[in-house]
């Protein structure tokens, strides 16, 4: 019977291993993908995932939906609300009035960084809630209504 290294606390020894990165390359904003700590550290999907959730514990990183993880410096400048509340939020931080045209997905998600299909169910959210019409092929959307000030307050 060979012996064979034991799996426990290997997620925290990948942990520590990127946050040794993180700490010595400032310019580092996203962990390495999922596949990728996989292939590097030869372990499973599921100790990958383990070594980033000790990373989110810790506050070093946070998942991005349909993207890498985020790395989180000290500095909190991180927007930790809903996307949807973050484009309302823009409604009242660009000025806009009622019938002004809004910003285009493409705009939306390079100035938040986050993918144009996100964004797109976000926009999707507000018009919903009557904030901003509906666009489609071509067509800008424009502000239907104004963000209530209690809306607002949450951040």
């Amino acid at each position: 019977m060979s012996e064979q290294p034991s799996p426990r606390g290997t997620f925290l020894k990948i942990a520590d291993t990127l946050k040794k990165r993180i700490t010595a390359d400032q310019g580092v904003t996203e962990l390495p993908s999922l596949a990728e700590v996989m292939a590097e550290h030869g372990v499973s999907r599921g100790v990958a995932l383990r070594a980033f959730r000790v990373l989110q514990q810790d506050g070093v990183a946070e998942p991005v939906p349909g993207s890498r993880w985020r790395v989180l410096r000290g500095d909190g400048k991180a927007d930790r609300r809903p996307l949807a509340e973050r484009i309302a939020a823009l409604i009242t931080a660009e000025g806009l009035d009622v019938g002004a045209v809004f910003l285009s997905e493409g705009e939306l998600s390079a100035r938040l960084g986050v993918s144009r299909p996100t964004i797109s169910k976000a926009l999707a959210h507000l018009e919903a809630a009557g904030l901003l019409t509906e666009g489609g092929q071509g067509k800008r959307r424009s502000v239907r209504a104004l963000p209530s000030q209690q809306e607002d307050s949450k951040s």
